[in-house]
């Protein structure tokens, strides 16, 4: 049987849209200087975030506002974010969908509610590597020494069926020495018998991640568009970070701004 022709229709399926949110839909006033990005006026920037103070942090551009409007108008807007359950509080975007957070560790509901079933799957992977967490935050802070103190370490936590895990460490250089960053990458897994066994490192110009192996954003993405979202419904998805490339290889369709990690890999 022949299938038949493509027919306009009026009828609206919103499709999912999955988006990182950090140097995809907004960043900061440094990064729009560094990356050159278009945009008119300093006062035609859109406040995104603030910082613990409340005072604006990172902004987009009028094309990025547009776009984040066309995102909320036309489709369902899940944001997939490194962003823990504190941190998603200081974006001033209304969403009102799913969230994957915290790269992956907590999964929101459109309530704003953790999912149980993924909070008990976190739940029986982290609560074994506490230790080896905590011994390796004590490495981190006996190796900064060397480094001048320079190394500024974030712990991200959150609770899990009423307990406490240390989910990822984050680390900035306070000097935004990205080399020192990535040396540091490379040496980690000498200090540390056996890292690799049960974590992996991410380096994304001054950001370091050391994650366990469970806590991924495609782990998270590849189980709610299994078990929650509708698999009739497409979905298409952007990201900035080489990170990002697994859940966004999960969607029918995926892109990357025309700046950052991912479009410096593939850059012709």
């Amino acid at each position: 049987m022949t299938p038949a022709f493509f027919q306009p229709s009026s009828a609206m399926i919103q499709p999912y849209a999955l988006m990182d949110l950090d140097d995809t839909l907004f960043q900061t006033q440094r990064k729009i200087d560094a990356w050159q990005l278009l945009t008119c006026q300093q006062d035609e920037l859109v406040c995104a975030t603030v910082n613990k103070q409340g005072e604006p942090l990172s902004f987009m551009t009028p094309r990025q506002s547009t776009m984040v409007n066309w995102l909320l108008a036309c489709t369902e807007l899940i944001p997939v974010t490194a962003r823990d359950t504190q941190e998603i509080k200081r974006v001033k975007l209304p969403f009102n969908s799913w969230q994957v957070l915290t790269h992956g560790a907590v999964i929101l509901s459109p309530n704003g509610d953790a999912l149980p079933d993924w909070q008990a799957q976190m739940h029986r992977q982290l609560a074994p590597l506490q230790d080896k967490v905590a011994h390796l935050i004590d490495v981190i802070k006996a190796t900064n020494q060397s480094y001048g103190q320079a190394l500024k370490l974030a712990i991200h936590s959150d609770v899990f069926l009423g307990e406490q895990l240390t989910i990822y460490l984050a680390i900035k250089h306070q000097r935004k020495d990205h080399q020192a960053l990535a040396d540091l990458a490379q040496r980690l897994p000498s200090l540390l018998d056996n890292l690799t066994d049960d974590f992996y490192i991410h380096v994304n110009a001054n950001n370091l991640a050391i994650l366990p192996h469970c806590v991924h954003k495609h782990h998270a993405v590849q189980y709610l568009l299994t078990e929650h979202l509708d698999n009739s419904r497409p979905s298409f998805g952007f990201g900035d970070s080489l990170a990002d490339l697994p859940f966004l290889q999960l969607l029918d369709w995926y892109g990357t701004p025309n700046h950052g990690q991912l479009h410096d890999a593939f850059k012709i």
